[in-house]
């Protein structure tokens, strides 16, 4: 299987030290060596933007000069989404390497997906057409093409948050579909098996890489006024306090915090919203505890997540 990265920032804010330990993975402290890539909505100042840089590489992330140079070189971004591949589906090759992107309303769209989907052949028409031969990028199409078609327009993050919530089962029916996806507002996140996220936030702590031997701290290179998630298939540090996605769960990242879970567990309430090009994210209201613990049996991770600042 591969192995999931995302990066949702208030500020824009670099991932090289998530990056570092993760890009290990890739080869070295594990055999996802069949490729790797990564895509930053790079920042325009302090805004979002909706320009996308796109790196991916055939060879593994441990050894390929193109990742050794993304560990060098910060780049300031809102919302990342990484990978590292295990083939499984399809041959390792430059067109099958993941973030898969495509365009929709004016905005680039970023997908990763870690798993297989067995007998996922859905009709696909217009522009949405694979280029590679994996069941992840054809999920992609898929979910792109759904999309365009319950929406006339861009939708705000809310209603493509409802429509995500009705697509995504009729893939997950299908096998593993653990997957990240941005459109430089926010940082949809789905687990079937794997996934976790840890939030950060003033006041910023020591941290050290579970994959490389690396201790920062996050107080020098964070002001307070920053937050982030990140969002991972496996935790990249050992000292973080890393909460496991409920299987079946969709989370939705903005402004660097948590906004919306489908368990319909208490996320807090998002500070005021960054100004977007195309207009302002609005703030999910938060939602009440008892309706979590209804929906999912008040799991461990509901619970952590709904007392998580």
């Amino acid at each position: 299987m591969c192995q999931l990265l995302g990066m949702n920032s208030h500020l824009p804010a670099s991932l090289t030290l998530s990056f570092t330990g993760f890009s290990q993975r890739g080869g070295c402290t594990d055999h996802h060596g069949d490729g790797w890539g990564i895509a930053f909505f790079e920042s325009d100042g302090d805004l979002p933007s909706k320009g996308v840089r796109h790196f991916v590489d055939k060879q593994s992330a441990a050894t390929s000069p193109i990742a050794q140079m993304l560990k060098n070189y910060p780049i300031k971004s809102h919302n990342v989404v990484a990978h590292v591949r295990k083939a499984t589906v399809g041959q390792v090759s430059l067109e099958n390497t993941h973030p898969f992107v495509r365009e929709l309303w004016g905005r680039y769209w970023v997908f990763a997906h870690n798993g297989d989907l067995k007998n996922f052949n859905p009709y696909l028409h217009g522009h949405f057409k694979p280029v590679g031969n994996t069941d992840s990028e054809r999920a992609f199409c898929w979910l792109m093409q759904e999309l365009d078609k319950s929406h006339a327009d861009v939708p705000s993050v809310d209603e493509l948050t409802r429509t995500l919530q009705e697509l995504v089962p009729q893939i997950s029916k299908h096998g593993t579909f653990n997957f990240l996806l941005s459109n430089g507002q926010a940082l949809w996140a789905h687990a079937t098996t794997k996934l976790c996220y840890v939030l950060r936030g003033h006041p910023f702590y020591e941290v050290h890489l579970k994959d490389d031997d690396v201790t920062v701290n996050l107080a020098q290179l964070n002001s307070p006024q920053d937050r982030l998630a990140i969002i991972v298939t496996e935790p990249l540090t050992t000292d973080e306090d890393w909460t496991v996605f409920t299987p079946g769960e969709l989370k939705v990242f903005v402004d660097g915090t948590l906004a919306h879970c489908s368990c319909q567990c208490a996320a807090p309430p998002r500070p005021a919203p960054i100004t977007d090009p195309l207009g302002p994210v609005p703030v999910v209201p938060e939602g009440p505890a008892p309706q979590c613990q209804r929906a999912c049996g008040a799991s461990s991770a509901c619970t952590r997540m709904a007392t998580t600042t």
